[in-house]
Order: C-alpha cells, then sequence, then structure tokens
C-alpha cells in the first residue's frame, strides 16, 4: 500500500490561510480517490473533502467555498488549500483513500485562533 503522510498545520487566525500537503510513498495515481478528513476530541473524524484521480472533487457544506482540494500526480502530493478559516476549523488533519482503507497516520493540527 501507499502511505500517505500530512503536514503543513499550524497556528491561523480567524479569515487566513493554510495549505496541508499529503505526500505519498508511492504513486499517488494509484489512488482513485483521496480525501482529507478531520477530527476534534470526542467526536468522530469527519470527512472534509475528495479528490479522484482526474480532479473531480467533493467538499464539506461547512468548508465549501473556503477549502479546495487539489494534487499534483507528478510529485506524489495531495494538497487541501484553507481560506477564511474558522475556530471551528480547528482539528487534526488527516488524508487517506476514500473510502478510508490505511491505517490512519498521525495526521497535522490545524489551530485557528487568536
Amino acid at each position: 500500500q501507499v502511505q500517505l503522510v500530512e503536514s503543513g498545520g499550524g497556528l491561523v487566525q480567524p479569515g487566513g490561510s493554510l495549505i496541508l500537503s499529503c505526500a505519498a510513498a508511492g504513486s499517488v495515481s494509484r489512488i482513485w480517490i483521496i480525501g482529507w478528513y478531520r477530527q476534534t476530541p470526542g467526536r468522530q473524524r469527519e470527512m472534509v473533502a475528495l479528490i479522484t484521480t482526474v480532479g473531480g472533487s467533493k467538499y464539506a457544506d461547512s468548508v465549501l467555498v473556503r477549502f479546495t482540494i487539489y494534487r499534483d500526480n507528478a510529485k506524489n502530493t495531495v494538497y487541501l488549500q484553507m481560506s477564511s478559516q474558522k475556530p471551528e476549523d480547528t482539528a487534526v488533519y488527516y488524508c487517506n483513500s476514500a473510502p478510508p482503507a490505511r491505517p490512519w497516520g498521525q495526521g497535522t493540527q490545524v489551530t485557528v485562533s487568536l
């Protein structure tokens, strides 16, 4: 299986932007659909955005218009560009296939706060 590693998280102010990266140890084009997910303590992990090998995408209603998912197959990386961030976007963000079929990685923490 192709392993996926998340990075790019950090602290951002409300209204700010951040770009997360999901790097594949192998060809990301082998994974038909890759998704970004997020989880906060005490809540179930939720899907944020999905992207297919040919660029089709889907978003959770809560991030529609504000987030953009895109992939660079040549770099074996999938990105999540987050804009107009809100405190409720605070979570640990993970990438995985969709539906999730790989062990979850450590994720990357995103904190939206003043």
